[in-house]
């Protein structure tokens, strides 16, 4: 597998354009409205919000979704179009328009929305832009770039990234972007992630390797708890690299779920440490569990807890807080068996062992913990379970930027 550059246009026969329509009219100049088009019909698939309340274009995009095919993504920031007025109206509007200037049928199209709740859409920008925005398509990283920007809301940067793999001989490329930093919670969170692929794969197959790469990517971040109502995670799959297509589960299809996982594990760390005011990325990875699933658990309950967070933010080894949190994870281990260390580029420190703290220099553990990656290293036994989750801490900033969001 080897990383390469162009995104989401890096697949053959993919191609992205973005424009400033004016979705929120106090901006003058972000781009706020986005589209991706595949040359050809592409097997596709999405996973969406557990949030029950969930964004107009979920249920549209779900019923186009039903046959396993599309061809175009079409998205907006700035208004979420979720408990809003007109919101499914909108949504099959903006689909309706978007079809007919790329000659495709509206049930070809997903659409997806996100930025401020309950505000109703301003579809006449949208429909307005979409002419000069379809008439702008090209595959280039520079477009697949401006696609990025059109779907950030409070992220601090873009988020693509792409990658080439072989399967059964034939060269494969896969390319992404995301946006999401606050409002993130495992299951998801207030977040996209539009993925391109010229692989020939099924639907059936297309959607369970979407859920496989979820479950280790997406589902293990969080930011400040809370899973918004627009979450959309998408994949269209073209099939134009020409490779035999995969309809079942051998060698190809493991490859292809590896390669997608990785991926998608890339954007979802870009999304962790991108969260909204955060200074640090914080990574836990859990070992001697039970089993996966309650190493997961329990790495999870540390990358979310709020005081754990803070302690981070403050650079401060206060590993008791890591200890207080896989304690109410729901999970079960022995305390006397657990062992803690913090981790970065400058270095390691053991803090913990068998449930007891360890004298430590402190100057050297704040050394560690001023890095912008933090990695919290626990060992609960010997069980041959083990996952790794992302976060990032709390600041200032975060009560700033959600205190004034809507206006």
């Amino acid at each position: 597998m080897d990383w390469i550059e162009g995104g989401i246009c890096a697949p053959l026969g993919f191609e992205a354009a973005a424009a400033h329509c004016g979705v929120k009219t106090h901006n003058t100049s972000k781009r706020d409205v986005m589209v991706i088009r595949s040359e050809v019909m592409a097997s596709a698939a999405a996973l969406f919000t557990t949030n029950l309340v969930q964004a107009a274009p979920i249920a549209v995009t779900r019923e186009h979704l039903a046959d396993g095919h599309a061809q175009a993504i079409v998205a907006n920031s700035g208004l979420a179009n979720a408990c809003a007025p007109c919101g499914r109206a909108h949504a099959t509007t903006t689909c309706e328009v978007a079809a007919d200037l790329m000659g495709l049928k509206p049930a070809d199209i997903i659409v997806a929305s996100t930025g401020v709740i309950g505000q109703e859409l301003n579809i006449g920008a949208i429909t307005a832009g979409l002419p000069g925005i379809v008439g702008a398509l090209e595959r280039s990283a520079e477009a697949s770039d401006a696609a990025a920007h059109a779907i950030m809301t409070t992220d601090t940067h873009p988020k693509e990234v792409a990658c080439s793999i072989e399967l059964g001989g034939t060269a494969v490329r896969m390319g992404a972007i995301a946006k999401g930093s606050g409002m993130i919670h495992p299951n998801m969170g207030t977040m996209f992630c539009f993925v391109t692929t010229d692989a020939a794969i099924s639907p059936e197959l297309a959607r369970a390797a979407l859920i496989e790469a979820n479950r280790v990517s997406f589902g293990r971040i969080t930011v400040d708890g809370d899973t918004s109502t627009n979450d959309t995670f998408a994949l269209m799959a073209n099939g134009m690299a020409g490779n035999a297509e995969i309809s079942d589960k051998g060698d190809d299809y493991e490859a292809f779920v590896a390669a997608l996982c990785e991926l998608c594990q890339k954007v979802a760390r870009q999304m962790a440490a991108d969260g909204e005011g955060a200074h640090h990325l914080m990574t836990c990875t859990v070992s001697g569990a039970t089993d996966e699933a309650a190493a997961e658990t329990l790495a999870k309950s540390v990358v979310g807890s709020t005081l754990t967070k803070a302690a981070i933010y403050g650079c401060d080894a206060n590993w008791g807080r890591v200890l207080c949190a896989l304690g109410y994870s729901g999970a079960r281990f022995d305390p006397e068996r657990v062992s803690v260390s913090f981790a970065s580029a400058a270095g390691t420190i053991d803090v913990c062992r068998d449930g007891c703290g360890l004298v430590f220099d402190e100057a050297l553990a704040r050394t560690i913990l001023e890095e912008p990656e933090v990695r919290i290293e626990v060992c609960v036994g010997d069980g041959e379970g083990e996952a790794t989750c992302w976060g990032c801490d709390i600041t200032h900033e975060y009560i700033s930027i959600n205190g004034d969001y809507r206006s």
